[in-house]
């Protein structure tokens, strides 16, 4: 780490942007890097992402490259040496000088901003592993802000002026499954989540699928519950659909709701009419960023940035009774 001054964007010719992952930190990255192009369109802007993240972004077209980093082929205990081997051969750019943003701030991702030979390396404050060691510039960041929040600091330290209330998240097109319903009054569902007391429970579920018969519900995403909830009103597409098919089935959706996951990010930031549904985790921090989406936490609906100190630490669970309101708020917004 120096203590020199900050680089220049206009004294460069292209970015590397290393964020590998998870699916929402990807689309949380999405504004500070957008608003370095839009500021600088000069720019040749590389990312470096996981193979199973990329069609976030593949076809975006204000991304020159999207280079898909095979996570999963490094394993075991040289993980970390056969990631570096790959990132030598692969990252480095023709087009110098180049600068590299690590926004992930791991040891991963700082070892792959060092193989790709470009200078200097920007990190953020809150990196871990050791990352901060092998970064040129530290951009003190709050570590308790919503990631958003966090990433755009990176950008504004190098000068750029950013009005956090008109945001851009560019997200790839996607493409519907060829037998996607072909109606544009679907409310899509995505009930499930991998962290731990997020998802809905059987019978929330199917309490809230009743709540908004007979309109029309869309499943989407996975779970290893094999139960679905019933209902002539009801298509299941989990399972079904890759994460390019998951953007656009979220974009043209007439509404969104859906539990605190990546997805949920995802139609947040191409969807204003999205709801996410909070149940332990604090939505200022991890809720969606749009100002025009909804929240539902510590039993009421509301913006994200509408709750109290107090409930936004609030747990509580979605009972079937919460979900028949949420089905019936829903209803009345359409």
């Amino acid at each position: 780490m120096t203590d020199t001054a900050l680089p220049n964007l206009a004294d460069f010719r292209s970015v590397l942007i290393v964020k590998p992952s998870s699916l929402g930190d990807i689309v949380h990255t999405l504004p500070a890097v957008h608003a370095i192009k839009h500021a600088h369109p000069h720019l040749r802007i590389r990312w470096v992402a996981n193979t199973e993240w990329t069609p976030l972004l593949q076809g975006a077209p204000w991304l020159d490259e999207v280079i898909a980093f095979p996570r999963k082929s490094f394993r075991g205990l040289t993980a970390i040496f056969k990631a570096a081997r790959w990132a030598r051969a692969t990252l480095p750019g023709q087009t110098q000088p180049e600068l590299v943003l690590d926004f992930q701030g791991l040891l991963r991702s700082a070892v792959l901003s060092r193989a790709s030979r470009a200078r200097p390396i920007l990190g953020l404050s809150d990196s871990r592993e050791g990352a901060r060691l092998m970064h040129d510039h530290v951009i003190p960041v709050d570590a308790s802000a919503h990631a958003v929040d966090r990433y755009l600091t990176l950008p504004r330290a190098l000068g750029l002026t950013i009005d956090a209330d008109h945001l851009s998240f560019p997200l790839a097109p996607g493409t519907l499954p060829s037998d996607w319903p072909q109606r544009d009054d679907l409310i899509v569902l995505h009930p499930w989540s991998r962290g731990a007391g997020k998802s809905l429970s059987p019978e929330a579920l199917q309490t809230l699928c009743d709540a908004l018969a007979p309109h029309p519900v869309v499943l989407v995403g996975m779970s290893d519950d094999k139960s679905r909830p019933t209902g002539a009103h009801i298509t299941d597409f989990s399972h079904r659909t890759s994460l390019a098919e998951l953007i656009a089935c979220l974009r043209h959706a007439r509404w969104v709701i859906s539990v605190d996951s990546g997805p949920m990010h995802i139609a947040a930031a191409i969807n204003d009419n999205t709801l996410g549904l909070h149940t332990w985790s604090n939505p200022r921090k991890v809720g969606p960023y749009n100002p025009k989406a909804w929240v539902w936490k510590a039993g009421r609906i509301s913006h994200r940035q509408d709750f109290t100190d107090q409930e936004v630490l609030t747990e509580s669970e979605l009972t079937p009774e919460a979900a028949r309101q949420i089905g019936g708020w829903v209803l009345g917004r359409l």
